[in-house]
């Protein structure tokens, strides 16, 4: 009885238990897309959430890196009013050996909180990257040439805080 005639040929028809075998064999393949749906679901998740923690990361790096630059930017004043005075220094008596040593230690301290002091010199060719011109001069000199640093610049780390300030050569007048 399992069998069929039609057109003059037998044909097997699928009994409940086939039936439910395709049926079986269809929510399977279903399960599985879903698997994968939600895997590749979850690995852009976590993905993203690399990402964001890599990002969260680097902004906490860069936020304890330049947490203390405004209290250097106004160090750095200091810092002018200091040379100003060292270079008003004639002597080289002990008082004057003791204001170089305690520039010194401040220089030390600034530097290991990642200030310094920009490598602009007197004959360098400016660079408006790193130095301000103030002032143009006439002068033996090529122009662009520093001729006078009126102020140091300096960075913190990789960042310029503030460019020297410079007087430049304008060539022969």
């Amino acid at each position: 009885m399992d069998e069929i005639k039609q057109n003059g040929e037998e044909k097997n028809a699928p009994t409940p238990a086939q039936k439910t075998e395709l049926t079986v064999e269809e929510k399977l393949a279903e399960a599985e897309k879903q698997r994968d749906e939600y895997l590749a679901g979850w690995q852009r998740a976590k993905a993203d959430f690399l990402n964001y923690k890599k990002d969260e990361g680097k902004r906490f790096e860069d936020l304890i890196r330049f947490a203390n630059e405004d209290i250097l930017e106004e160090l750095i004043g200091v810092l002018d009013s200091f040379d100003l005075g060292l270079a008003a220094l004639e002597k080289a008596g002990p008082v004057e050996k003791g204001v170089y040593m305690v520039r010194s230690k401040l220089d030390n301290v600034l530097k290991q909180r990642g200030l310094e002091i920009l490598s602009v010199k007197i004959g360098d060719k400016f660079d408006p990257s790193l130095s301000e011109a103030m002032v143009e001069i006439e002068s033996e000199q090529p122009v662009g040439t520093i001729l006078e640093i009126i102020e140091s610049g300096y960075k913190l780390r990789d960042k310029i805080l503030r460019p020297a300030r410079v007087k430049v050569s304008k060539g022969k007048g």
